[in-house]
């Protein structure tokens, strides 16, 4: 499941590598494709035969769920959150793509997420099925270490990775919303023992409720490994929710400008609700710390359906020929 590490053209003053996996090979790929492959493994091994997702109208790993249900015949319900002013029917080419796949689409205010969990599980309960619900119970904890396994396994690329280039990075940066990517690299990290850094660019919880969620799962996974060594939690998890825009799904100009700026330099697709918000964050973070000549590794955690709403929707406008030179 390895996916392409390659150097892109920046004005950082630091040595700029973009990790793709929006590259993966199944459903658009994604980050989500690797953790949605976790929960799937650990349906099975509870005996589930249907699964409960929950997520926004953006959701990559609902999207990715829904896809791996469709192939395998396994019922699919995707509780899908909207805020107060947002319409319960918002569509996005994400909930395009679910319902496409079969998926049974359950709106509900944020603030009710946790009764539409249990109203599902218990009116499936009630016709004989036995459901997964891939946060654990119905206040979304519980599951946390299954999902970090997907990106502790996946660190051992990264550092292939930097044997093949001849390099070390130095910080690696991704997106953050679940906080199981994160929980999983830096798992990664403390296993293999090494000196990176990992930063989050928080895509929507602000730093303390993001990072007593990654906390959570690093230490129910490095419990599960056995891990022997003490280490410190503050110093490891590094979250930035200073670069939210404003929170979950909100993005400006600012951003607009970055996502056409690295697709016309770099060939790279972002999306303005994970990637291209990171991306951005990532930058301003290391302007913000003047970090110079260190060699910065991107996680691109995919979100290609987004990419095509915000060219849809006409936000990323063309340049005129004087600038194409």
């Amino acid at each position: 499941m390895s996916t392409p590490v390659y150097e892109l053209h920046s004005d950082t003053g630091n040595r700029m590598f973009v990790k793709r996996d929006d590259l993966l090979s199944f459903g658009l790929g994604g980050n989500k494709v690797r953790i949605a492959n976790a929960f799937f493994d650990d349906m099975k091994e509870k005996n589930c035969d249907t699964m409960i997702a929950y997520g926004s109208t953006s959701s990559n790993l609902c999207r990715v769920i829904a896809n791996r249900c469709a192939i395998e015949q396994i019922p699919c319900y995707i509780i899908c959150s909207h805020s107060e002013s947002e319409a319960s029917d918002t569509v996005t080419s994400n909930t395009r793509l679910m319902e496409l796949l079969g998926a049974s689409m359950i709106p509900c205010k944020k603030n009710a997420i946790a009764q539409a969990v249990e109203d599902t599980r218990n009116r499936l309960l009630g016709a004989g099925r036995k459901p997964y619900y891939i946060y654990g119970n119905k206040y979304g904890t519980g599951n946390e270490g299954v999902a970090a396994r997907a990106y502790a396994d996946a660190y051992q690329e990264i550092i292939e990775a930097e044997h093949t280039l001849g390099i070390t990075f130095d910080y690696l940066f991704h997106a953050s919303g679940t906080g199981a990517t994160q929980s999983g690299l830096i798992c990664g990290h403390l296993l293999h023992g090494d000196a990176k850094k990992i930063v989050g660019i928080s895509v929507s919880r602000d730093r303390k409720r993001g990072s007593s969620i990654i906390a959570q799962g690093v230490t129910s996974l490095l419990a599960e490994k056995g891990f022997p060594r003490e280490f410190s939690l503050s110093e490891e998890i590094l979250l930035e929710d200073e670069y939210r825009r404003g929170g979950y799904g909100l993005y400006d100009e600012a951003i607009l400008a970055c996502i056409q700026r690295e697709f016309r330099t770099n060939s790279l697709p972002l999306d303005p609700v994970y990637t291209g918000k990171a991306f951005l964050g990532m930058e301003e973070y290391l302007k913000k710390h003047q970090i110079k000549e260190k060699n910065i590794l991107f996680l691109h955690t995919g979100g290609t359906p987004l990419f095509y709403d915000c060219l849809n929707r006409g936000e990323l406008t063309a340049f005129g020929k004087e600038n194409l030179c």
